[in-house]
């Protein structure tokens, strides 16, 4: 205990009643089970989460009720982005030959010097159509 005292004494921080209060607490705050009947409200009992999600699971769902899983959204009204099929990086530009996309010049000489079965697994991995000859 004294070893704790002198710690504490040695350093600039104190934790009496004389620090300011922290700005995210409220000094007033009165949890709503502690004396809430005392104060004319009515008595809540707070429950932490494994009692709430216990208390729906018990719930009686039907297949048809709305959940985070079945919610459809519509398609998106924005085109898709294109990438670069050898940096990923944003692409402005295709090979008119090879179909490839890219983002730079050195990525199109990159493109030209590939042989086709490198070209046709690129766009494999895109899932575009190989080029015809």
């Amino acid at each position: 205990m004294s070893e704790n005292k002198s710690i504490t004494e040695g350093t600039t921080t104190q934790t009496d009643a004389t620090t300011k209060p922290l700005p995210f607490k409220q000094p007033n705050f009165l949890h709503s089970g502690i004396g809430g009947a005392a104060a004319g409200k009515k008595n809540r009992t707070w429950k932490n989460l494994k009692q709430i999600l216990a208390l729906e699971r018990a719930l009686p769902w039907q297949l048809n009720d709305p959940s985070y899983f079945n919610i459809d959204a519509p398609p998106s009204c924005k085109p898709a982005k294109k990438y670069s099929d050898i940096s990923g990086l944003p692409a402005n530009y295709t090979d008119p030959q090879s179909k490839l996309r890219f983002s730079t010049t050195e990525e199109f000489n990159y493109i030209r010097m590939l042989p086709t079965d490198v070209v046709t697994g690129y766009l494999t991995l895109r899932k575009a159509t190989s080029i015809v000859s």
